[in-house]
């Protein structure tokens, strides 16, 4: 099979070449997933060096390498039987998911070099290629947990952007992560108005806590906003504070009766 592979079937575009690559990636897809029991018992320690050869049509064969020198195309990892028993299955598949991903790509620009593809056809095959999954991805599940990771990023910012008037960096703002919108009266007020109302700082009188210029906490006695910089407190001590106390609640306090 290898060499009517190899005689009767020359891709010679960019597109019949990647259309090569991806059935000969889904045969060896195949073998190290849905079939991956008949590869196993296949793969026998015992024989000869062994390969796993993937087809335009979407087959896959384990056999021995090719008997020319050199080969019609460039083989595959030679060998991969004689590791079967000496590590756990879901590694020795993973060794074979990678070399096979080698191999794909290698007869790949193998017909890219033979049929005189320049830096445009390259560059354009390696990005279809680059598009799929690796075997190696698919094989671990890394392929899948990408596509979710990629999915909650995106819910995740999608609701990052809704709530961006209510959250707070916690580094911009010590231990208060997040914006405590001042008490109004009228609680009938609608947003509009409530972003109108934005508190200013108990010391200076600059701009509200919406304000994401500069880090600033939060008096839980007076119920203030302050800038750190004016009540001379640091990100880093504003941590460590479990309920703080401005300068002048601190020296009311401090008054005799």
């Amino acid at each position: 099979m290898k060499g009517a592979d190899a005689a009767l079937y020359n891709p010679r575009t960019v597109e019949e070449v990647f259309r090569d690559f991806k059935g000969r990636r889904a045969g060896m897809i195949k073998a190290l997933t849905s079939d991956v029991e008949k590869f196993f018992q296949m793969c026998d320690p015992e024989k000869e060096n062994l390969s796993l050869y993937g087809y335009p049509s979407e087959q896959w064969e384990v056999n021995l390498p090719a008997e020319e020198v050199p080969p019609e195309l460039p083989e595959p990892a030679l060998g991969i039987n004689f590791a079967r028993d000496g590590m756990q299955e879901k590694d020795w598949l993973s060794l074979v998911a990678v070399h096979s991903d080698a191999w794909l790509v290698s007869v790949a620009f193998y017909f890219g070099a033979r049929f005189g593809f320049d830096k445009a056809d390259r560059k354009r095959l390696f990005n279809m290629i680059n598009e799929l999954p690796t075997i190696f991805e698919v094989v671990t599940g890394t392929a899948k947990k990408q596509v979710k990771e990629k999915s909650s990023s995106n819910h995740g910012s999608n609701k990052s952007k809704s709530n961006s008037k209510a959250q707070r960096g916690s580094e911009s703002q010590g231990r208060h992560s997040e914006v405590v919108q001042p008490k109004d009266e009228d609680e009938g007020l609608d947003e509009e108005e409530e972003d109108e109302r934005e508190e200013t700082c108990g010391a200076c009188g600059g701009g509200g806590p919406s304000s994401l210029d500069e880090p600033w906490i939060f008096c839980d006695f007076c119920e203030t906003w302050f800038h750190m910089k004016c009540v001379k407190i640091t990100p880093a001590r504003a941590k460590q504070i479990k309920q703080y106390k401005c300068p002048s609640c601190n020296n009311k306090r401090a008054r005799p009766d």
